[in-house]
Formats: structure tokens, sequence, C-alpha cells
């Protein structure tokens, strides 16, 4: 089994059948995991694919294979991709990356000037996550949103996070910032820049030399030859 066998697409209202099974599903996996999880109702999961915020997965048989949306807070300034799952059925086929790297270009279109963040206790996430862009942050860095935080609710980890006034918690946050990221592409593009600039500087300055190296070796050749031509006389 590949990821060629699935298809990863813009969940819509044809597929609100399928909620209940994703909250099923998202719940089971938490409880194996022995971590917590901010729950969704099916009626939320299904607003999520009516609104165009959310990727859905099947395997090329027609089977249900994994789901992710996005929910945006401080006015659209921060976007989460949230809800990742996979049907155990098709773990271990590269599919949560897929999925992940869907919803995030979707995000990405969707809300191209949002920060896009995230909450995780999973090491496989995390990995996806950096090799998207995101990058660990503190909790300050966060949207403030006090309805994002009131999601958290449903978490068995609830108390811990009010212990430590919502500045850490056992999920782990990370951050991707298109600001930052665009600074980061400028100053890459620089170093390139001036990078290309030294190495047609020392390419001159070989080339420079290759043809001194080139009229040396003529004037000794002449400088034989007429040497020789001395001789012979």
């Amino acid at each position: 089994m590949t990821i060629q066998d699935f298809d990863i697409i813009v969940a819509s209202a044809q597929h609100i059948d399928y909620a209940q099974q994703i909250c099923d599903e998202m719940a089971e996996s938490a409880k194996a995991r022995g971590t917590g999880i901010a729950q969704r109702s099916p009626e939320y999961v299904a607003d999520k694919m009516l609104e165009g915020k959310a990727v859905i997965a099947f395997h090329k048989d027609g089977t249900w294979a994994g789901f992710c949306y996005i929910e945006t807070w401080s006015h659209g300034d921060f976007v989460a991709n949230s809800g990742l799952i996979v049907n155990p059925i098709f773990r271990k086929a590269g599919l949560a990356k897929a999925i992940k790297e869907r919803i995030f270009k979707l995000s990405r279109t969707k809300y191209p000037n949002a920060k896009i963040f995230g909450l995780t206790t999973g090491l496989a996430v995390m990995k996806i996550n950096s090799e998207l862009g995101y990058e660990p942050v503190t909790y300050s860095e966060l949207t403030q949103d006090e309805e994002f935080w009131a999601g958290c609710k449903s978490c068995v980890n609830y108390d811990i996070l009010m212990s430590k006034g919502r500045k850490n918690c056992m999920c782990t946050a990370m951050l991707f910032d298109p600001t930052e990221k665009a600074k980061e592409l400028e100053e890459k593009s620089k170093e390139m820049v001036r990078k290309a600039n030294l190495f047609g500087r020392i390419e001159k300055v070989l080339k420079s030399f290759s043809q001194e190296l080139r009229q040396v070796k003529g004037e000794r050749l002449k400088a034989k030859g007429f040497v020789l031509g001395i001789i012979k006389k």
C-alpha cells in the first residue's frame, strides 16, 4: 500500500455522513495514546466540511481513510490545522503526512497572511510540522483568543493547563509564521546572490590568471625556440 492508493480532497456537503465516524476515531485514538484531546462534535466537523475548511482522504476502494480541518482565531490572524486523524487500517502508509501537507496548502491558500499553529503531543506530527516549516514556540506566541482556549476544556489535561496559567501544558506548541518565513527566504536569496557574485569574481580572477599563464607559456616557448635557433646556427 502506497500513498498513491489514496485520494485527498477538500471535504464538502457530500461527506458530512462521515462526521460521526471521524469524531469516534478521534476519541478512540486519543484514548489509545493516553493523551488528551479537545473534543469536537459531529455537527462541528460537518460545519467545517460545509465551509470548505477541511480535507478528507479515501482509499481507492472508497473506504474513509483520514481527515483534518482548519480553525481560525483572532479574526483570521491565526489558523490551526486541527483534528488530524487516520483510519487505523491505513496507518504506516504516509497518509498523515500527506493529509497535513494538503491541509497546510489549503490554509495557505485561504489565509495567506495568517500564522498557522498547532498543539500536539505526537512526535510524528511534530516531525511533519517541522518539515512544513513550523517551529516550536511558547504558548504566549499563539492566539490569545479565549474561544480557542475554551476548546481545551474537554481535554483531560485542562487542569494542568490552567494551573500553569496557560503558559504550557502536555502539548508542544508549534508555529508557522509567513512573515518570518518570507524574511528567511529573502535572506537566503541575498546570500545566494552574494555567493554568486563572489563565485563570479573568483571565476574572473581564475580566467585572468589562466590567460596570463598561457601568455607566459607562450613567451617561454618563443624564448626556447629562439635559443634552439641560435644553437643550430
